[in-house]
């Protein structure tokens, strides 16, 4: 294997190994997301061995951070690595600027989240309602998307 095919597979390897990532971390956003509501413990889903924990609000919402942060790192990579490397290469489909958008939308709204959980910074009733309807909505956007795009085999990005 010449050296240009050997930094090509080292290549493949490195995306999917994020895209392994980012998988896991929409599915651990998802699955603590929807946990912050009370539906585990209501439906007795937390009384399945291992998920237990699901039910204690304060758990899922420190999960739920550390799946963001590592959510925005994978994002800042796909970004950078596009921008700085690809970009030449690869275009970006109508299906990859609607999940852009509605990944844009949910770390907006999520960045809001964590403002208004501050204790010096105080957001009305109202704002709060259209902040986890919006957060909500662009999640079930998303997902609805994402599985669209997983069944009629919709790419993020093509060949140029």
């Amino acid at each position: 294997m010449n050296q240009t095919g050997r930094s090509r597979a080292l290549a493949l390897n490195d995306n999917r190994i994020m895209r392994f990532l980012f998988l896991a971390g929409i599915f651990l956003m998802a699955l603590t997301g929807f946990g912050q509501m009370p539906i585990y413990k209501r439906y007795y889903m937390a009384d399945i061995p291992g998920f237990g924990w699901l039910a204690n609000f304060y758990t899922t919402r420190y999960v739920h951070y550390l799946g963001a942060a590592l959510l925005l790192a994978l994002l800042s990579y796909f970004l950078f690595d596009y921008f700085f490397l690809r970009r030449n290469n690869l275009k970006v489909t109508r299906t990859g600027y609607l999940r852009i958008m509605l990944l844009a939308g949910i770390v907006i709204t999520g960045i809001f989240f964590v403002v208004k959980n501050f204790p010096v910074h105080y957001f009305s009733h109202e704002f709060i309602i259209i902040l986890n309807l919006s957060h909500l909505g662009f999640v079930m956007g998303f997902l609805f998307v994402s599985l669209y795009c997983l069944i009629f085999k919709k790419r993020w990005t093509a060949i140029r």
